[in-house]
């Protein structure tokens, strides 16, 4: 558990399997362990272009101490970070940032057997996203979607009907596949990652019917 929890653990083991099956683990971005990869890190900053990074204490939760960046001078040298590329164009649904927690049981590994629930949780920002610019990076409530960030913003809404799951600012796994329908006309990402988001819905279709 200790070595997916803390985040700098799970980055760690990340980059392991990247390095070993670089064609499946292509979903995560560009991830530093800092201060250990702090030179490299660094480096990024000598290139073109006005790179967003988004830094995270190694352990942590409740989105406390994220912040996003674009100089290397506001990260501590002396705390255990992670630091990553921040996915300036991601999927957005209703002009919001969202992420999906999947409840998964791991009940052996040899011979692997996985469970996988049949819905989930989704959490939303409860402002308007906005590329990052020099004047919105501190606006937490836009970029993060954690619940304790967000709600105790006048714009959270609560969903206080079950039957009603595709409202509010916390959603149902279900609800979030039931507008695939709008995955092509609300999700703002590249043609080249439609093919890894339908069989995101594909996976969920199985829970819908």
């Amino acid at each position: 558990m200790y070595t997916l929890a803390r985040k700098n653990n799970l980055g760690k083991n990340l980059m392991i399997m990247r390095k070993a099956f670089p064609e499946a683990y292509d979903f995560f971005p560009q991830t530093w362990l800092l201060p250990a990869e702090f030179g490299d890190f660094k480096s990024q900053f000598n290139k073109k272009g006005n790179k967003t990074f988004i830094i995270k204490p190694a352990a942590s939760c409740q989105g406390r101490g994220i912040f996003l960046t674009r100089t290397w001078e506001d990260v501590n040298t002396d705390e255990q970070l992670v630091a990553q590329r921040y996915i300036h164009k991601p999927y957005l649904i209703d002009g919001l940032k969202f992420d999906l927690r999947i409840y998964v049981l791991v009940a052996g590994c040899d011979p692997l057997k996985i469970f996988v629930y049949h819905d989930g949780l989704a959490r939303f920002a409860t402002e308007n996203y906005v590329v990052p610019n020099g004047d919105n990076l501190n606006s937490v409530r836009m970029h993060l979607t954690n619940y304790a960030i967000n709600k105790d913003n006048p714009n959270f809404v609560f969903n206080e009907d079950a039957k009603e799951a595709n409202v509010g600012h916390k959603r149902s796994l279900i609800s979030v596949f039931q507008v695939r329908v709008q995955l092509c006309s609300k999700f703002y990402f590249p043609s080249c990652y439609k093919n890894k988001v339908m069989m995101l819905i594909n996976f969920g279709k199985k829970f819908i019917r």
